[in-house]
């Protein structure tokens, strides 16, 4: 039985994490930590576990074998590496961190410490998404000549811990990034997983069209992320991540190939919809994604138990994310140069 300590328990750690871990028969909650102590209190007394002033005591703690570092993004390295030099395996939240130098950082320590690290990027494990890998590799619609994947929701202060216009998600300093690290880094992980292709050029644009702070003034983040991806084939396909989708949840990608076309999560009833250049159309009926307002299993507590108990990497670990984080960065290079950006 893994022994589990949770570092940050906003909303993402109620809703999911601390959920998952609960129903796993191998992992046992039993250490709580927030900078807001009665956030881990209530949760310490639902579920049992003892709650620590900060997150150095915990990792103190030689009991705890691993930790889910839900906390904002601009502390997900220092946590991270110090639970890493601490023992403890690690489950970190998306974006892995706020500069490529402290995700490798990251992935380096983990190597240094002979620990798990496994970052949540949670769109791999869905039913629809591992179903169109394993039909792309077969080659149902050909070789992929373009693509186009999206996600876009009304906006993170409708799902924060603390919701409105003083959402951490809207501060500069906490978040560091909007939507491309909040909804475009899925997308981004996604769309190489499913190619099987980096991305290695990247031309974007990142604005703030609608989102305002408590101050009633533009938050200084981009609510909408547009880029324009080449893959290392010549592959070219976009990517839009948006918070201000005020109606339904877009988290939909199509996949345009040499036979057909695949639409996941795209078709109004059926999560994969496959029409052939011969005219022939499949569907596939599976379990809708995840959204906001209606959360399921995510598999991404599962994967990180698993990957401890058996001692193997997974598609979620620290190091295969450092290409997606790569593909983040030189999108926010591009939309600050206003050029077409290698990835490196």
């Amino acid at each position: 039985m893994l022994k589990i300590g949770i570092i940050g328990c906003g909303k993402i750690a109620q809703v999911r994490h601390i959920p998952e871990y609960l129903s796993n028969e191998h992992a046992q909650i039993i250490a709580f930590h927030d900078r807001t102590r009665e956030r881990a209190e209530k949760l310490a007394t639902k579920h049992g576990g003892k709650v620590y002033q900060s997150y150095h005591e915990l990792l103190e703690d030689r009991e705890i074998d691993a930790v889910s570092v839900c906390v904002a993004n601009h502390l997900h390295a220092r946590v991270t590496i110090d639970a890493l030099q601490a023992g403890k395996h690690v489950l970190c939240e998306k974006p892995m961190a706020t500069t490529i130098e402290d995700c490798e950082a990251m992935v380096v320590t983990a190597k240094t410490a002979e620990k798990k690290l496994v970052v949540g990027h949670n769109q791999l494990l869905t039913p629809a998404h591992k179903r169109a890998k394993a039909l792309i590799d077969q080659g149902l619609i050909g070789e992929i000549l373009t693509f186009r994947t999206t996600f876009g929701h009304g906006g993170p202060e409708n799902w924060s811990i603390d919701p409105g216009p003083g959402t951490w998600f809207f501060d500069k300093e906490a978040a560091a990034m909007g939507a491309i690290g909040d909804l475009g880094v899925h997308k981004i992980y996604l769309i190489q997983h499913l190619t099987g292709q980096r991305i290695t050029e990247v031309t974007a644009k990142l604005t703030t069209l609608n989102k305002k702070g408590s101050s009633g003034q533009p938050i200084l983040l981009d609510d909408n992320a547009l880029c324009i991806f080449g893959m290392e084939s010549g592959i070219v396909g976009t990517m839009m991540a948006s918070w201000t989708y005020y109606g339904a949840e877009d988290n939909s990608t199509i996949l345009y190939g040499t036979k057909g076309i695949m639409r996941i999560y795209d078709h109004p009833q059926y999560a994969i919809a496959v029409t052939l250049k011969s005219g022939e159309s499949i569907y596939y009926d599976l379990e809708s994604i995840q959204t906001n307002e209606e959360q399921s299993k995510s598999g991404v507590i599962d994967t990180f138990i698993e990957s401890i108990l058996e001692d193997k990497e997974t598609e979620l670990s620290g190091e295969k994310a450092l290409d997606s984080m790569r593909a983040v960065f030189a999108s926010i290079e591009s939309a600050q140069t206003n050029k077409t950006t290698k990835v490196v």
